[in-house]
């Protein structure tokens, strides 16, 4: 055998002897684990909301199926499941949660005292007993709201202008949404000062919605304003509310695409991918109690022009050249 043969075969001999010794040396790749529970799956209208906090998450080095797990809980509109759908990720081992209902991080609060929770974009954390203030959070939650306290006055104000005469608000709330009540009762005291009566109404499932919009015509509600906790039931509402010539107003864009006629919305797929944010400083060590709830500063005006024809209504130019979205 030649030099040059003894010497490759050495080598190669060396190289396969060594080549595991190399990758046992060399640290397991870490893998973050993180709990995300909602209400419904994503569909359609709304799965960019999870894309943009995917996305985010991205940017900071978090790649699914490479050194990042979420584990997915859906309450699938039984808010009563969210303790048990806590204990759940508590027994998966996660290390944060992430969500954008109130009723879940109430049941996180309580039921996973020492697990570091980020909101993303849910309604009066203050007010729900969330957090202690929005700069000093205190506790293991922080995030983002919605702002909502301030998008019910403004919900109330284009109301007004695009129904002139409003006397009778009826608004689709949902009980058992601390953040839905909160808002409720904002609009109440807000509609008080100005003479004008609000109706709420709620529906368990779709099957009530269709007499749910009986009750609001035989009450001759002038405006809908339809909470976020319907967020999934969009595309049913703006059929039922064309069907029963009543305009709707929320504070999701996606739901004004899905048929409702107006919203007023803070960006929605900016604050999730701004969740991504707090979940890096928590992964570095940072304390949620030092981390500021933050509020949007963005929002967006969307007007559905095929409602606004269906309901036989003419919106005002003055909404119109202002809005940042008209639906064709």
């Amino acid at each position: 055998m030649t030099l040059v043969r003894v010497a490759l075969a050495v080598g190669l001999t060396l190289g396969v002897l060594v080549a595991p010794l190399d990758a046992a040396e060399q640290p397991a790749r870490k893998v973050y684990r993180i709990g995300y529970i909602g209400n419904f799956p994503p569909t359609p209208s709304t799965a960019f909301l999870l894309s943009a906090f995917t996305n985010g998450l991205r940017e900071y080095g978090y790649v699914e199926g490479r050194n990042l797990t979420i584990e997915f809980r859906w309450a699938n509109g039984h808010e009563e499941r969210y303790p048990e759908l806590v204990r759940d990720l508590v027994h998966a081992d996660v290390q944060l949660v992430v969500t954008a209902q109130t009723p879940a991080a109430l049941a996180l609060k309580e039921g996973a005292k020492i697990l570091p929770v980020v909101l993303l974009g849910p309604s009066h954390p203050v007010e729900a007993g969330l957090v202690q203030s929005l700069a000093r959070p205190g506790g293991t939650i922080t995030g983002l709201s919605n702002q909502a306290g301030d998008l019910d006055a403004k919900i109330l104000q284009l109301a007004r202008e695009f129904v002139p005469k409003l006397s009778r608000l009826a608004v689709l709330w949902t009980p058992a949404n601390q953040g839905s009540v909160l808002s409720l009762e904002t609009v109440q005291a807000l509609a008080s000062k100005e003479g004008i009566s609000v109706l709420p109404v709620s529906a368990r499932s779709r099957d009530d919605l269709e007499s749910v919009f009986s009750a609001l015509t035989r009450e001759r509600s002038d405006v809908l304003y339809v909470h976020g906790t319907y967020l999934s039931q969009a595309v049913p509402i703006g059929q039922l509310a064309i069907r029963n010539r009543l305009p709707t107003i929320s504070v999701f864009t996606s739901m004004t695409r899905d048929g409702l006629l107006i919203s007023y919305s803070p960006d929605f797929a900016g604050i999730f991918r701004r969740g991504a944010y707090y979940v890096d400083r928590i992964f570095k060590d940072t304390k949620p109690a030092d981390l500021p709830v933050e509020q949007p500063t963005k929002f967006d005006l969307a007007i559905n022009m095929r409602t606004t024809k269906a309901l036989g209504l003419v919106m005002p130019p003055s909404l119109l050249l202002r809005a940042d979205e008209v639906i064709e």
